[in-house]
């Protein structure tokens, strides 16, 4: 659970600096009060009243070091000169020590964690992302990441210099006539308590706000990702009603409970701020009046009392606007503190990486696997595969062949038993070096909105261009990379929607090839296609065949017929095993499945 120390720790790498910037900005903030402090003793000067203890000793040394005599006059310039050092002097100087540093600070720390989010994206585990839509992730890591970005230089440049500006004038008040002050301090702190506990009560709204928003923008991002079957369907209308009413709640819930709740809180602080601004105006002037102080300490005093109760308002609107993004920036740091997949691949640099060369002998070892521990999806799987070999896994959907292969991934972890790669235990192997001797071709490909190459060199980038041009030709990309405009420099668009599904399918198998794996997967990689594309595919696929471990997930037989081992799962049990014709023979379940597809019915 995200706390309140999670948002501050997330600029810890330049806490240094950051103290640094803070300091210089309390000081510039404190030195502004000079400013009435003068102007308090030059009335002082100019009515013929004495100026403070302080000053007379600094014109006196003044004068001392100068010869000159002190006078009304060096009285003043000494005053002139301090305005003019705490405003003229000054000017070029703090934007580079506070300004400058509360961006850099910003700035970097930014850098910083939208690396770790890719960090923290690459390693939760798949089962996030089927819960979870992009559009739900990437608004909630984009949120946090701009509020972060936003709220330091207002924080860190704004609202603790001001706080420490308001300590500063406390101070001077309680030197001029400190039962005024304590008076000033205690209206400034219960104005500030009472804002704070409102503030709270309208964070936990926004809270609800963000999870609104959230949801908006999760529906946005499947109606853009699904917009063909919108369309197909005719659902257009139903779908805007949907997001109007859910964008209705967001604005019922700003307008009448937060944006009414801060409006009600700032008229409130301003009907007290001017109530207590016309209360020290009241106790200066019956102080002066009775003599106990002088007309510049009494224009000093009310100068900056304003200024401190004028410093209530932007203090209060920094906090609300804090309040406003800090549920947002929780759930940020809640994202970031996900635990990590088990099947989560190093991020290390490529030479930390074990480098592994399999004969690819797979052996399933008594596996036994479900989602949910109480219904198993694999139940005792023991299934040996010789290096070369090629095995294909055939049943009912739902059957278990897909989570066979993801185990072999590993993106999860068998509840009983072990999967050996050589004789050794998948979970004794660094995940990155192993899976690179992998390889896996989708029923759906996925392509990235780049170049055909940069698809094809995904997995290798550094492939020579006889290599790409051997696996294109295997893959039988060659034959339409000739067509492309641009050849193999053409973009294929967002999830490469220039190319159809045989053209994708083939880029897969290429792009697999140049991995040079030692086992290769066909994960229904023809289920989808029309006849022409499936049989382009399944002579890529022949050309393969023999040259490493190869293993088919397939529902259509008609792939598979040339398998060295069909291996026919049922309800998450190995039900049968062997070539195709001797499965034929058994009139078991492959004989049935066969059967079915011959007749032209649909296998279910």
């Amino acid at each position: 659970m995200a706390q309140f120390a999670d948002v501050i720790k997330y600029y810890k790498n330049y806490s240094a600096i950051a103290v640094f910037s803070i300091v210089a900005s309390s000081f510039f903030e404190l030195v502004d009060l000079m400013v009435p402090y003068a102007i308090g003793q030059v009335l002082n000067v100019l009515s013929y009243q004495p100026v403070d203890r302080g000053l007379q000793v600094l014109v006196a040394g003044l004068g001392e070091i100068t010869g000159l005599e002190v006078t009304r006059s060096l009285t003043l310039v000494v005053l002139l000169g301090l305005v003019f050092l705490v405003t003229v002097a000054r000017a070029p100087i703090e934007p580079w020590l506070g300004v400058w540093f509360h961006w850099d600070i910003a700035l970097r720390s930014r850098r910083d964690h939208a690396e770790q989010v890719m960090k923290k994206l690459l390693s939760l585990p798949l089962g996030f992302y089927d819960e979870h839509n992009p559009g739900r992730i990437a608004g909630r890591v984009a949120r946090g990441l701009s509020n972060h970005t936003w709220t330091y230089p207002e924080i860190a440049g704004q609202m603790i210099p001001k706080m420490v500006r308001v300590l500063g004038i406390f101070a001077i008040i309680c030197l001029i006539a400190w039962p005024i002050a304590l008076a000033f301090l205690v209206s400034f702190i219960v104005i500030l308590a009472y804002s704070m506990r409102d503030l709270v009560r309208l964070n936990r709204k926004e809270e609800t706000l963000d999870r609104y928003m959230e949801t908006t923008e999760s529906r946005t991002s499947e109606i853009v990702t699904n917009i063909k079957t919108v369309k197909a369907f005719a659902t257009e209308q139903s779908e805007l009603t949907r997001q109007r009413r859910r964008l209705q709640r967001e604005l019922t819930l700003v307008e009448k409970v937060i944006h009414r709740g801060y409006v009600q809180l700032l008229t409130l602080q301003r009907v007290v701020i001017q109530s207590c601004v016309f209360g020290v105006l009241v106790l200066t002037l019956i102080a002066t009046l009775q003599g106990h102080i002088s007309l510049g300490h009494f224009v000093t005093t009310l100068t900056v009392s304003s200024m401190a109760y004028a410093e209530l308002e932007p203090i209060s609107n920094l906090a609300e606007i804090f309040a406003r993004r800090y549920a947002s920036m929780l759930r940020f740091h809640e994202f970031l503190q996900l635990p990590t997949g088990i099947e989560a691949a190093s991020v290390a640099e490529t030479n930390a990486i074990a480098a592994y060369q399999f004969t690819g002998k797979v052996h399933f070892e008594g596996v036994t696997f479900g989602y949910d521990r109480d219904r198993p999806v694999l139940q005792n799987i023991d299934l040996l595969i010789h290096p070369k070999q090629t095995v294909a896994l055939v049943g009912r959907s739902g059957s278990g062949k897909s989570t066979l292969v993801k185990l072999l991934f590993r993106y999860f972890e068998p509840q009983q038993g072990r999967i050996l790669l050589d004789g050794t235990d998948l979970r004794q192997l660094d995940i990155t070096g192993y899976r690179r001797r992998l390889a896996i071709v989708h029923q759906e490909v996925d392509v990235f909105n780049g170049t055909l190459l940069d698809n094809l060199t995904y997995g290798n980038p550094s492939v020579s261009p006889a290599q790409i041009e051997s696996a294109c030709q295997i893959a039988r990309v060659d034959e339409f990379v000739r067509q492309m405009p641009r050849g193999y420099y053409t973009v294929v668009g967002e999830r490469g929607v220039r190319l159809s599904g045989g053209q994708r399918q083939r880029l897969g198998i290429a792009r697999a090839l140049l991995m040079d794996p030692d086992v290769l997967v066909f994960d229904e990689a023809t289920s989808s296609l029309d006849y022409e594309s499936e049989r382009a595919i399944q002579l890529a696929m022949g050309n393969i065949l023999g040259t490493r471990t190869t293993l088919i997930i397939a529902h259509r037989l008609s792939t598979v017929r040339d398998a060295d081992l069909i291996v026919v799962l049922d309800q998450g049990q190995i039900l049968e095993v062997g070539s195709h014709e001797a499965l034929l023979s058994q009139n078991g379940l492959y004989h049935r499945l066969h059967t079915l597809q011959e007749t032209g019915d649909l296998l279910e």
